[in-house]
């Protein structure tokens, strides 16, 4: 059986989140990894992603072809950190998706409304400064013998969490 995601979706009848996310990356190397990071984004409602700290020229095509129409819902932004974190809307809280000795379970961690995600760099991931910048730091429990994840993998189960909080519970 062949499914229309399009016409699937026209035919549920979902809320809207009351707030957009805000979701920054940092040094982000792979450009399939900005497409699929917009295609998230697009997916929740958000409308932007920062790309942070970004020494690397990425191929627009690879970005485009990833993203697929979520290339043309999701800005593109480049700032510097310091820039993004003086741009960051003062209602916002800004929660690092980092592995660390404060992170905790996203599962188990009531998310806020008006969040902001930062995520690192599929290599190195957030330094200790960028992870004390934020108020909170989630990470995602992993059972099986590979304990990494794929920005894009990480960004979408955070965010989905977010949404099921905002959506989908009482």
């Amino acid at each position: 059986m062949e499914t229309n995601s399009v016409a699937f979706f026209q035919s549920q009848q979902y809320p809207e989140p009351t707030h957009k996310p805000i979701v920054a990356a940092l040094k982000v190397k792979n450009p399939q990894n900005v497409g699929s990071l917009m295609r998230l984004i697009d997916n929740v409602g958000g409308d932007t992603l920062y790309l942070l700290d970004d020494e690397n020229p990425k191929r627009e095509s690879s970005i485009r072809k990833t993203a697929g129409l979520s290339y043309k819902h999701v800005k593109l932004v480049w700032l510097s950190s310091e820039e993004f974190f003086q741009a960051i809307p003062k209602d916002y809280t800004l929660v690092a998706i980092e592995t660390n000795e404060a992170s905790t379970n996203v599962f188990a961690t009531k998310l806020p409304d008006k969040v902001a995600f930062l995520l690192g760099s599929e290599m190195h991931g957030l330094s200790e400064e960028h992870i004390h910048r934020c108020a909170h730091s989630v990470h995602i429990p992993m059972t099986g013998l590979c304990k990494s994840m794929n920005i894009s993998h990480a960004l979408s189960i955070a965010l989905f969490e977010w949404l099921r909080q905002q959506l989908f519970t009482n």
